[in-house]
């Protein structure tokens, strides 16, 4: 056996070995999204929304929604913060964003789900999110008084806030029953 034909046998073993080494070397691999672990984030953001995880949109998007012209005019609101804040709350969603982890499965399929050259400024722009709640009725979302907006998943997702958006956790103000509404 030549070199090349060792280096082509490392190769083809050592990929499926890594995409399930989660199950054969015990590394962690979450369903969800990673919770949040950085106060000057929470403090600034959950001022006015749901601290959004950073596994919910790639690096490129949070560089981009963090830059201060667009914290200037942040969908509709002046939401600057102090530059040093700015600066740490940026790091944290790039250095932590959909793109940069592989231990959080939703992560991995947001991720996957973005072309490379696109870069949602929206959660709700993400095709993975957009083919998750695509069938949910207008009267369960829109029109219910309770939520208004997809955009406020902790309305809905009862573990939002540590990262878990499965669907044993939602529960839908106003709507108690929803999964047989949806089928």
């Amino acid at each position: 056996m030549n070199i090349k034909q060792i280096l082509f046998l490392s190769v083809c073993v050592s990929i499926p070995v890594t995409a399930m080494a989660h199950d054969i070397l015990g590394f962690p691999r979450h369903k969800g999204v990673e919770p949040l672990k950085n106060s000057t984030y929470q403090q600034n953001c959950a001022e006015c929304h749901f601290a959004y995880q950073p596994g919910l949109l790639p690096a490129r998007s949070w560089a981009k929604l963090m830059q201060r012209s667009e914290l200037a005019n942040h969908f509709g609101e002046n939401a600057e913060v102090p530059e040093a804040d700015r600066l740490t709350i940026e790091a944290f969603l790039t250095q932590n964003g959909a793109d940069t982890t592989w231990h959080y499965k939703r992560s991995i399929k947001i991720n996957q789900s973005i072309p490379d050259d696109v870069t949602p400024m929206r959660i709700t722009q993400v095709p993975y999110f957009k083919k998750k709640h695509g069938e949910i009725p207008r009267k369960m979302i829109e029109e219910n008084a309770r939520v208004r907006s997809l955009s406020y998943c902790n309305k809905c997702h009862t573990e939002a806030h540590e990262g878990v958006f499965d669907n044993g956790t939602v529960d839908i103000p106003n709507f108690r029953n929803w999964d047989d509404l949806i089928d």
